[in-house]
């Protein structure tokens, strides 16, 4: 019975191929566009789980308040790092200088408006701030004490046509402030342009260019078995007090990298439930089209149905019958579509990859694939459902005589 209602439910949509070629196109068009944005979803939770991975959850980052990393005026000292280094529980602070300034290449004389970076050169330290980054050393050298008109570049200016027109190479020369900067190295590739693009100089050099000696960001690292979200709060609490600072009224706050990690998962989570939310619409418009053609099917076949009665189905029978057969629409289109989002997914990380986008991956873990067949499957099964109802409870007799 099953092999024969499935030869008969193939056959049915064989006839109809037009209008189920259009209803299945709309599975498609939902199911692809789903896949694509769950894979690039899980792609970016990926990349974070990467990030925690490398800079490890047992930082702490102290910075102006209000503002979020990459921006902010800079209020801390030398003599702030020195405090929270020496706060319990702490087993090394660091600190770096961030400011954006002009630019230009030596022998090109074209401009650009980086972020430039001053990085401590003490070894422990700097390891503790590339750790934070998550930059290494990918060619020539890192920086060291001394090194005032010199420079480490971020990955993509050693691409041609990705920042200068020319890549930069290793004892090349750049300007800054009128100053002429050694290249001495160049860093691994982080992942997003902006990383991509960072300078980076010694304490000595920033404040040579810039005649700044204050830090934008303090970083500390937890000692081994200390909570860390305790450590946070007993930083704030005890730098409020250094600071000579009201409690709530604090010019700078104290976050755990995890709890970064955590408000960047959530905002991934959010864009992700909208844009599914956005995709589903077309999925809604494929059910209609489904329950459209399946209650022109009735129709059309009421006098097929009028003689499986008559020869003994019953109704649960003619119910199975149509609802499998808009079901096996929704999972043609399931099929096709997980293909073709595929084929976007790939083709937007190709995209992503020329624009420096790294971190914009997607991955295809095999639940995906599932979800979206059974997704598409379920959404033909509701769509026929009620066409298939209407089918169960013609009287036989009277569709017999249908033309």
């Amino acid at each position: 019975m099953k092999s024969e209602a499935l030869i008969y439910i193939l056959n049915s949509i064989k006839q109809r191929r037009l209008r189920t070629f259009l209803s299945i196109v709309s599975v498609v068009v939902g199911i692809m566009a789903i896949f694509a944005l769950i894979s690039f979803g899980q792609g970016l939770r990926e990349y974070t789980n990467d990030l925690a991975k490398k800079m490890g959850t047992d930082k702490i980052i102290i910075m102006p308040r209000g503002m979020m990393l990459g921006t902010g005026s800079a209020n801390f000292d030398e003599k702030d790092v020195d405090f929270i280094r020496k706060i319990k529980g702490v087993e090394e602070a660091s600190a770096w200088m961030l400011t954006q300034a002009e630019v230009k290449n030596k022998y090109t004389k074209e401009t650009i408006y980086p972020y430039i970076t001053g990085f401590p050169t003490d070894k422990k330290e700097q390891r503790l701030v590339e750790e934070v980054s998550t930059i290494k050393i990918m060619k020539g050298r890192g920086l060291k004490k001394g090194d005032i008109l010199k420079a480490v570049l971020g990955y993509n200016y050693q691409l041609d046509n990705k920042i200068f027109k020319k890549k930069i190479k290793l004892g090349d020369k750049i300007i800054i402030k009128d100053k002429e900067l050694e290249v001495v190295g160049f860093y691994e590739e982080v992942g997003n342009p902006q990383d991509d693009s960072n300078i980076y100089l010694t304490y000595e050099g920033f404040k040579e260019l810039f005649g700044k000696d204050n830090f934008s960001y303090i970083i500390a690292k937890a000692d081994k078995d200390v909570d860390v979200k305790e450590l946070s709060e007993k930083i704030k609490e005890k730098f409020r007090k250094y600071k000579g600072m009201k409690k709530g009224k604090e010019d700078f706050s104290v976050q755990t990298f995890e709890q970064i990690l955590e408000v960047f998962g959530n905002i991934i989570i959010i864009i992700n439930v909208i844009l599914v939310m956005i995709a589903l619409i077309s999925l809604i418009v494929a059910a209609i089209n489904i329950a459209n053609i399946m209650y022109t099917a009735v129709l059309e076949r009421t006098r097929e149905i009028g003689i499986m009665k008559a020869i003994g189905a019953k109704n649960k029978d003619i119910v199975f019958l149509f609802v499998l057969e808009a079901g096996i629409i929704g999972l043609i289109g399931g099929v096709f579509g997980s293909f073709f989002g595929f084929i976007v997914s790939k083709i937007g990380e190709y995209i992503a990859q020329t624009k420096g986008l790294a971190m914009l991956k997607p991955v295809f873990p095999l639940w995906l694939i599932l979800f979206c067949l059974g997704f598409a499957f379920f959404i033909g099964l509701i769509s026929g459902f009620f066409p298939a109802l209407q089918a169960s409870k013609l009287n036989p007799s009277d569709s017999l005589r249908y033309e």
